[in-house]
């Protein structure tokens, strides 16, 4: 079996592309970043430092890539059983246009094999986004085609890849030993490949939510609320015990969403709670707090780790008060090289608080929670 995958950062490396190769998936990485397609290419193999409550170097092999941009990816798309991604929410617009390509000449071609697409991205249904995106650019007498022939999966992924630390092996990535990868069962093409550590699901939504409002709004309030207090990383933050406090109380808020949606176990879901805050306080992993917090317009949108729990809570009538403290440290946090964090401080300063609320969230700037909101930022 073949895939290929978008994005040869460290999460391709050492999440997704590792759980491929382990299956004896023959991985070809696209990426711009001609030194690192140059280096795979030539090496073909790459270490991932795994840690958890130990510490091991696994070596990937029958690796290799070629640049994105390049003619090289379509004639890999034309042949190849899986797609996969892992660029960024971002980036998925601009490579929908090679992928609807590659499937016009894979079309093209005659190959009328099943294709499963996979956006392993830190989004909500990522990848149906992305079919959207493909279908722009695909030219209309190919979508009965690409309908029959082309499974859009939708998944959920989990796992903390903080930047290496290996100054002497620039392909040397590090990950914790937790991970989990969970797609949308109903949306496949053709047989379900077996992955060991690809689980599947026909209530993907379940686990997506449960996954943004556990793993990422805990880690980005832990950040946020660590910024605030001069931490460097994550594991410094979620040590401090005061911030351990708030940030479990908020993960508890989110969860009582998610216990009333999908009915998850109210003991099951508090041990997940647990599980959580112990992966941030691993202490073999230095997560910085500015890369958790980076591009917080992004992460304060409607459908991500901050508003949508709150909206849960909102819908649901429940608690609260330590979401909208994670909000408003949300607003306090400055990145002097982060466009995004550069944005938010402008608009503070030119229009305040609740309308660059209202702006960047969809929250209405004359609500309850606004009010409080802006309360709360002002006593931070």
């Amino acid at each position: 079996m073949k895939a290929v995958h978008f994005g040869a950062g460290n999460i391709g490396r050492g999440f997704i592309g590792k759980l491929l190769s382990d299956a004896n998936v023959a991985v070809t990485f696209a990426d711009v970043d001609e030194p690192l397609v140059d280096q795979l290419s030539h090496d073909q193999s790459y270490k991932v430092k795994v840690v958890g409550s130990e510490c091991k170097i696994d070596t990937v092999t029958h690796v290799t890539a070629v640049n994105s941009a390049s003619q090289d990816v379509i004639e890999q798309i034309i042949h190849t059983d899986m797609v996969t991604t892992a660029v960024g929410p971002n980036v998925l617009d601009i490579i929908a246009k090679t992928i609807a390509t590659g499937l016009t000449h894979r079309f093209e071609s005659g190959n009328n094999n099943p294709l499963n697409i996979i956006a392993c991205e830190n989004m909500v249904r990522g990848t149906t986004h992305l079919k959207e995106q493909v279908y722009t650019h695909l030219n209309a007498i190919y979508h009965a085609q690409a309908d029959e022939l082309v499974g859009f999966v939708d998944s959920a992924v989990d796992r903390i890849v903080p930047p290496s630390e290996a100054a002497n092996d620039p392909l040397e990535v590090t990950v914790e030993s937790f991970s989990e990868w969970i797609v949308d069962k109903q949306q496949f093409r053709g047989d379900i490949p077996a992955i060991e550590g690809m689980e599947t699901t026909d209530n993907l939504m379940a686990f997506v939510e449960r996954k943004l409002f556990t793993l990422n709004t805990g880690h980005i309030i832990t950040a946020y609320l660590g910024a605030l207090k001069g931490h460097e990383t994550v594991r410094d933050a979620i040590e401090d015990c005061e911030i351990r406090e708030q940030v479990k109380a908020a993960m508890q808020e989110s969860g009582e969403v998610l216990i009333r949606r999908y009915g998850f176990d109210r003991d099951m879901h508090n041990a997940y709670i647990e599980k959580i805050l112990g992966r941030f306080a691993n202490p073999y992993l230095r997560d910085e707090i500015d890369r958790v917090g980076r591009q917080p317009i992004r992460k304060l949108g409607a459908n991500d780790r901050l508003i949508k729990p709150l909206l849960g809570t909102i819908e649901y009538g429940t608690e609260n008060g330590t979401l909208l403290k994670g909000i408003a440290a949300a607003f306090k946090y400055t990145n002097d090289i982060d466009p995004q964090a550069i944005e938010l401080q402008t608009s503070l300063k030119e229009n305040g608080l609740c309308e660059t609320l209202a702006k960047y969230t969809g929250l209405d700037a004359e609500s309850s929670e606004a009010k409080q909101i802006e309360t709360l930022y002002q006593a931070l």
